[in-house]
């Protein structure tokens, strides 16, 4: 059984940052990649960030410059570093884990960001 655990959401004001950070437990033996989506109200869920196993990132044109996808392979854990947040970052932020032939999905970690 695989777990994801999310952290880091949060409200803050325009121009702010976060970090958030999601950690993967359970018999985990081989990882794809590992991704945030986020989800506004009213919208579809979207790509924000991936990266791969090998390293390779990529961001949505919406968020590029501003956040930053890392990863620590040892700990099996992913983050997400947001900065210059704007009122329209405002979304549930949901990790994913994708292992050969599955998809895992956290939670999700409520981001708001005021004007």
């Amino acid at each position: 059984q695989v777990q994801l655990v999310e952290s880091g959401g949060g409200l803050v004001q325009t121009g702010d940052s976060l970090r958030l950070s999601c950690a993967a437990s359970g018999s985990i033996f081989s990882i794809n990649a590992m991704a945030w989506y986020r989800q506004a109200p009213g919208k579809e869920r979207e790509l924000v960030a991936v990266m791969t196993n090998g390293g390779s990132t990529n961001y949505a044109d919406s968020v590029k410059g501003r956040f930053t996808i890392s990863r620590d392979n040892a700990k099996n854990t992913v983050y997400l570093q947001m900065n210059s947040l704007k009122p329209e970052d405002t979304a549930v932020y949901y990790c994913k884990l994708l292992i050969p032939s599955y998809v895992y999905w956290g939670q999700g970690t409520q981001v708001i960001v005021s004007s």
